[in-house]
């Protein structure tokens, strides 16, 4: 049986809206985690460079 057409079909305009909304955003916290790690590992790999001379 199946549901019922609404909100929750996965097939009507909000849902495809919702989902790829939440995707986006998914996809720029991500990039945006990844930025930041990626400065924290260079400034850790600077200070360490330092601390060594």
């Amino acid at each position: 049986m199946a549901p019922p057409p609404g909100p929750y079909s996965g097939t009507s305009t909000l849902a495809l809206v919702a989902r790829a909304s939440a995707f986006s955003l998914g996809l720029v916290y991500g990039s945006l985690k990844l930025k930041i790690l990626k400065m924290k590992t260079k400034s850790h790999k600077n200070s360490e460079a330092k601390a060594h001379h």
